[in-house]
């Protein structure tokens, strides 16, 4: 095997060659970031001190709120940085980092997503047994699993990449080091690597979005039997996790449920699940949930006014 150090840094191609682009960018970029991390750490924040939002939901709520700040921040500030200064290389040791925190956080949203979908079943399908089985030492193992889901899920993809022979050329034509742009630079076969990523990443995806999409339609299922409060609360409460849940997983899916290739969407749509996705979530949680703005105002009264 050619030894893989022939290659010590990267040079990232953008989203854009044109300068001035650049520039507008990087502006519109800084001020997504911003609000991500604004928006997601007031999430955390009310949740941690708010009495009246002490249910597993807004503790999964918060934790997917975590998730999305740092998530964001491995990908937007380098980019950024990138967009505006126009310096676009980097280590081979950083892409490999950046690479395996991508996925980690990514693959322990998947997870969460997952487990707060488990959460919205056992409340509105078995509501009587919600706090017997939703426990919070049962919050916390679950949250935990998410992480550790991620965790494997990371390893596996940086594992099947990391030992393969870099030995040029050094460009990546994407904003960020992820893995179907990095298998075009390896000088060997990668068929059995694409596949394992396809089915490490895309697969578990496409798996996971269908319990998904099974479990809230049961969930909507069992609301002809409530009442009418009790309804539209609930379809609110679903409507903002599918909102999210369609948001991520689509793009997903696309990007690694396929063949070792790339195409010229491929960039626009890692933007939305590693950019846009993280701001909006917030939003879609609060602006549908009443709770939130309720437990928000109160917050701010109490700690600022």
């Amino acid at each position: 095997m050619e030894p893989r150090n022939n290659v010590t840094y990267f040079i990232l191609l953008g989203l854009t060659q044109n300068s001035n682009e650049e520039k507008v960018l990087s502006v519109i970029f800084s001020l997504s970031y911003i609000l991500t991390v604004l928006d997601n750490t007031l999430i955390v924040v009310t949740v941690t001190f708010s009495k009246s939002l002490g249910s597993p939901m807004y503790f999964f709520l918060a934790g997917l709120s975590f998730i999305d700040v740092v998530y964001a921040s491995v990908i937007s500030p380098h980019l950024i940085s990138n967009l505006f200064f126009g310096q676009k290389t980097i280590s081979f040791q950083a892409c490999m980092i950046q690479l395996f925190m991508e996925h980690l956080f990514a693959g322990s949203e998947v997870f969460l997503l997952l487990v707060m979908a488990y959460d919205r079943y056992v409340a509105i399908c078995k509501p009587l047994h919600y706090l017997i089985i939703m426990r919070h030492w049962v919050c916390v193992v679950l949250l935990i699993g998410s992480w550790i889901g991620g965790f494997l899920h990371s390893v596996i993809q940086l594992s099947s990449l990391y030992g393969l022979p870099f030995c040029g050329p050094n460009v990546i034509d994407h904003f960020f080091c992820d893995m179907y742009p990095l298998l075009k630079l390896i000088c060997s076969d990668t068929y059995v690597t694409g596949l394992l990523v396809a089915v490490n990443g895309g697969l578990i995806c496409s798996i996971i979005f269908l319990l998904l999409l099974i479990s809230y339609g049961v969930i909507l299922h069992s609301l002809k039997n409530i009442s009418q409060e009790g309804k539209r609360k609930a379809l609110s409460t679903c409507g903002s996790h599918i909102i999210v849940v369609v948001f991520f997983f689509v793009p997903c899916i696309f990007m690694y449920a396929r063949p070792a290739r790339n195409f010229s969407v491929d960039k626009s749509l890692s933007v939305f699940y590693t950019v846009i996705t993280p701001m909006l979530n917030p939003l879609i949680y609060t602006l549908r949930n009443s709770e939130m703005t309720n437990a928000l105002k109160q917050l701010w009264r109490r700690k600022v006014i």
